[in-house]
């Protein structure tokens, strides 16, 4: 029996497990370019396993519940949804998680507050119409789906 079919039955455990690797995969792939800061991915990592993975597992289980079903009309509500009450936050949560991290408790307010200024501008531009994207995976016949809480 391998690691992975163990945790599988555990859907909380690897669900945390899972997106706290995204997360370092994805700082790696984004440092690639010019070089690896193991020290940033290990920032990126823990910040993801002590807030985004949880917060995650337990939003998407709510947002489910709250607004049930995979058709066209359930899935734009679900994502217009997450980017109005849960992006904000998470993206809030990951920069103030990182200057935490980075700078130490101290004075973050003016940091943050010129960042997500920041992102905000990139936020309006490209995430809003990237989201919208992902509607069609809601035809990808649920055979394929790996088996969670949430489908």
């Amino acid at each position: 029996d391998s690691s992975w079919g163990r945790l599988l039955p555990r859907p909380y455990i690897s669900n945390v497990l899972g997106y706290t690797a995204l997360f370092a995969s994805a700082d790696l792939v984004q440092q690639s370019v010019l070089g690896v800061d193991w020290h940033q991915t290990a920032r990126v990592a823990t910040v993801g396993l002590c807030f985004h993975a949880n917060f995650n597992y337990h939003w998407l289980r709510g947002l489910e519940k709250m607004l049930p079903g995979g058709g066209v009309k359930a899935v734009t509500e679900k994502v217009v949804v997450d980017q109005l009450i849960a992006a904000p936050l998470t993206i809030s949560a990951f920069y103030i998680g990182m200057l935490s991290i980075q700078q130490g408790a101290g004075n973050i307010s003016q940091t943050f507050w010129s960042i997500l200024i920041r992102y905000h501008h990139t936020c309006c531009k490209f995430l809003s119409c990237s989201s919208i994207m992902n509607l069609p995976f809601h035809y990808i016949p649920k055979v394929f789906y790996w088996k969670s809480e949430i489908w």
